[in-house]
């Protein structure tokens, strides 16, 4: 699939709700629910049942359980080679866990990500110099058949 085709799912779910551990398009979802709706729509069946998660995402224990589970179903690359579709992960804070997670919408000078955000809803913003500072890595979706 390409950046296009995940872009264009992403944007569909402007307007969505944030709602903590849901994946419905429309209703609810958080940013994990958003990236299992986009998957669902273009890639099929999700690859595993999501368990119960907190917000503070195994905060406490240090434990990079989202980074994890993205390694297994992404595709890893370059922090610096953004491209549209590209899946973002970041940090919230200086040495907490990798606890959120986007959709780069545009790159360049007008750089933008999707994703659901606490009070917000499903929203595109900015990539700003301060949330740039926060990408901890990149992936993009498999190629069709892997």
């Amino acid at each position: 699939m390409s950046g296009v085709q995940i872009v264009a799912a992403a944007r569909g779910w402007i307007g969505t709700p944030y709602v903590h551990q849901s994946a419905t398009r429309g209703a609810g979802c958080d940013c994990l629910g958003l990236l299992r709706g986009i998957w669902r729509e273009l890639r099929g069946e999700e690859p595993e049942v999501i368990p119960a998660y907190s917000m503070d995402w195994s905060e406490p224990q240090g434990e990079e359980r989202l980074w994890a589970a993205a390694s297994r179903y992404l595709v890893a690359k370059d922090r610096k080679e953004a491209a549209a579709g590209d899946v973002l992960l970041f940090r919230m804070r200086d040495q907490g866990v990798a606890k959120h997670l986007g959709v780069q919408g545009r790159i360049g000078e007008q750089a933008s990500f999707i994703h659901a955000y606490t009070g917000h809803g499903v929203v595109e913003s900015p990539l700003s110099a301060p949330w740039r500072r926060r990408i901890v890595a990149r992936f993009e979706f498999p190629k069709e058949g892997s």
